[in-house]
């Protein structure tokens, strides 16, 4: 059975290697890129090595573990993200650990804090309402809300709340007024441990994947025949097909296929997203804080994260050297409104005014590159045309997975196993 992938992230590459595990399929990826990898690959320059939107693995899956811990060595790191709020510092989550704020700005997260309303679950409207609910007015207005806007790129009471599950944590007033007094809190943080390869980016743990699996690099898709069961490329070859599992973008994928309904186009555009800017800096000194990454909620400094290649690995710069990546996000209906180089060169005085850094001497690599989908937007038409166009996709046999594909708020290890869950689905069919 010719099994065709479309794909090289983690879901593609999770989909090839369990079709593989069956000796008469026969299994091809199809990458448009040069590489693979997809959010998880990295780009090196000068002898800096720097992952794309994906940093850490926390994966409890212990299947999950075993296929990363055969692909590579990893190093362990405990947790210890902060936060950057108006000049200062706070140890994350940040709302239960305020001890660095003014007691004037305590006082009124305490009091709001003290005035939640409670609800059900099945009462909230919308994520602005959820997080009031759970931290108090103010505490949800200058903080996740504020974050909200830049990471999501859309005002709260526009998201749903399935999305949330136990990723933001919910303290008990004790635990806030504990935070507010000493910066001894325990870690509640959702993952307490987690893992990173000492070698390679975080793309060495896909290495024991991929290592028989038949990758095309340079494939991109401009046709997809459902009926005829052919797949075309961009440079003029095709391959048919008997199993067909993409992880290409929903809203990308109508695009492609052949006669498409006209009402799964029409669903396709009710999808929303964003895209990212990766902002990456190399520095000749060992100069840049000790997290391995925060957060900035301040609406005037574009960046959201910033991360650390160097602390997450030494094999990430040259010795005595240091790094930082950042994350800019936009609506997909947004467009940057300055160049692309003008935001590079904000974002480096927003650092030193941040003081994370001391000056742009010391910067040897400056580097900016979009990505087109970073994540998916919980709004209030996700769940209804997904499930559209999903069922449509079905019917035509083509099966979706990953992050793009299912439409859904996966970690790298959940998009692994949502294209591990794909592949199995045709190998169980080819079984019967």
């Amino acid at each position: 059975m010719k099994v065709v992938i479309l794909g090289a992230g983690i879901s593609g590459i999770g989909a090839g290697y369990q079709a593989n595990k069956k000796k008469n399929n026969r299994v091809v990826i199809f990458e448009k890129n040069l590489s693979y990898g997809g959010l998880c690959d990295n780009f090196t320059i000068n002898g800096f090595r720097f992952d794309k939107f994906i940093h850490l693995s926390f994966t409890n899956n212990k299947n999950i573990r075993k296929l990363f811990d055969k692909s590579c060595e990893s190093i362990e790191h405990i947790p210890n993200p902060y936060n950057y709020y108006n000049g200062y510092w706070l140890k994350h989550p940040a709302q239960n650990n305020l001890y660095s704020l003014s007691k004037k700005e305590k006082m009124k997260i305490i009091e709001s804090f003290k005035k939640r309303v409670h609800k059900e679950i099945s009462e909230i409207k919308n994520y602005e309402e959820w997080l009031k609910i759970q931290y108090g007015d103010y505490f949800a207005e200058n903080f996740p809300m504020k974050y909200t806007r830049k990471y999501w790129r859309v005002e709260a009471k526009e998201l749903e709340i399935n999305w949330v599950g136990e990723r933001m944590y919910k303290p008990t007033l004790e635990e806030v007024k504990m935070g507010m007094e000493t910066l001894k809190t325990p870690i509640t943080y959702y993952a307490k441990k987690m893992r990173y390869p000492q070698e390679g980016g975080y793309k060495s743990f896909l290495n024991s994947l991929v290592k028989n699996i038949n990758i095309k690099l340079n494939f991109k898709v401009i046709k997809i025949d459902a009926t005829k069961k052919i797949v075309y490329f961009n440079n003029g070859k095709k391959q048919k097909y008997d199993k067909l599992v993409s992880s290409i973008p929903l809203p990308e994928i109508v695009k492609l296929i052949k006669n498409c309904d006209k009402k799964i186009i029409k669903e396709s555009k009710k999808l929303k997203w964003t895209s990212g800017y990766l902002i990456s800096l190399g520095f000749d000194k060992e100069i840049i804080p000790p997290y391995l990454w925060f957060y900035i909620y301040d609406e005037d400094i574009p960046f959201t994260r910033v991360y650390s290649p160097s602390l997450k690995s030494k094999d990430n710069c040259p010795i005595g050297c240091s790094s930082l990546q950042l994350e800019v996000y936009l609506h997909n209906l947004e467009r940057l409104k300055i160049s692309e180089e003008d935001l590079l060169n904000e974002c480096i005085d927003k650092l030193i005014k941040m003081k994370v850094i001391d000056n742009k001497e010391s910067i040897v690599v400056k580097d900016i590159r979009f990505e087109k989908y970073a994540n998916v937007i919980f709004d209030f038409n996700i769940y209804e045309s997904r499930e559209r166009i999903k069922k449509y996709l079905e019917k035509l046999g083509i099966i979706t997975v990953g992050r793009f594909g299912e439409w859904d708020y996966f970690w790298s290890d959940q998009s692994l196993m949502s294209g591990m869950e794909g592949a199995e689905r045709i190998n169980i069919e080819n079984k019967n």
